[in-house]
């Protein structure tokens, strides 16, 4: 007997929360390992992670991760789960994997095999630090989307704040939030530097699925004054090719920030991310056995 792998974890998630009921993500996990994993033995189900994680409760969690993105459960709150109409049916469906892999939802980092199955490697071919590379990929990508999604779920007028945030850790100067009820189509003011010696005008527009559109940047630049000529436009959703036109177009300088772009530069300027684990990979020291 061995641990199950993350993908074998999805059925048994599945029947635990067929009632409808809402969990706390520690008892679904808990609940999953008694009622489908309690024969294993002991040592087995107290295997860890190099960090020092519980093996089995990581997997049943990477599950619950994937089935949340193949729309088959929902986190209607933080820290709870539970099941969706789309999961009910797919209770007793062994092929429930599939229905995940054609939500297609890592697609979006990894464009050169968007139909591929993320968690497939080749032992035969891949290094160690192959393996290593696609599991930081992974991990990452999954971040990326789990952080869009919840930019396209919170309050408007913070998610103005946290593009802010994220121009000031990039290195630009100090920022002032326009008063929400009179702000003339701009959402805030940044400096371009420390010492405020050029501003640039913000907006920011939380969509869920409708497109930036010609017209948000044509009263987008209508909206900036003349002592600036520098305007950076952030949607979580995407610019149609009017947009872009009139953006390149424009007498001011105008850089456009969809969604995609967006998360990446939150995750690598540690915006709404936080470091879980740190992994040390150490090797031969060849120096140390010279002879002296």
């Amino acid at each position: 007997m061995d641990l199950p792998k993350f993908h074998e974890t999805f059925q048994p998630i599945l029947e635990t929360l067929k009632d409808g009921k809402t969990l706390a993500t520690r008892d679904l996990i808990t609940t999953v390992v008694r009622i489908y994993y309690s024969h294993l033995s002991p040592e087995l189900l107290e295997q860890k992670t190099k960090s020092g994680e519980n093996l089995l409760f990581n997997r049943i969690a990477w599950g619950k991760s994937y089935l949340k993105k193949g729309g088959l459960i929902t986190f209607p709150e933080r820290g709870l789960v539970k099941i969706t109409p789309e999961g009910l049916a797919n209770i007793s469906n062994p092929s429930v994997g599939e229905i995940i892999d054609k939500s297609n939802f890592l697609s979006l980092y990894n464009s050169e095999e968007p139909q591929r199955k993320t968690q497939e490697t080749n032992l035969a071919t891949d290094s160690p630090q192959d393996l290593i590379d696609k599991g930081f990929q992974q991990i990452e990508s999954t971040t990326k989307y789990e952080l869009l999604e919840k930019l396209r779920n919170i309050d408007p007028y913070y998610f103005e704040k946290v593009v802010l945030i994220l121009l000031k850790k990039m290195g630009y100067g100090d920022f002032i939030e326009t008063p929400k009820s009179s702000d003339g189509g701009i959402d805030g003011i940044i400096n371009e530097d420390k010492l405020g010696l050029d501003r640039i005008y913000i907006q920011a527009k939380r969509f869920n699925e409708a497109k930036v559109r010609e017209k948000d940047i044509r009263n987008f630049i209508g909206a900036m004054s003349g002592d600036t000529n520098k305007g950076v436009f952030v949607t979580t959703s995407e610019f149609d090719a009017g947009a872009i036109n009139k953006a390149k177009q424009a007498h001011h300088k105008i850089i456009l920030i969809d969604g995609l772009k967006l998360v990446d530069l939150m995750h690598q300027y540690n915006v709404g991310v936080q470091t879980k684990t740190t992994y040390e990979i150490k090797q031969l020291d060849e120096d140390f056995f010279q002879e002296q």
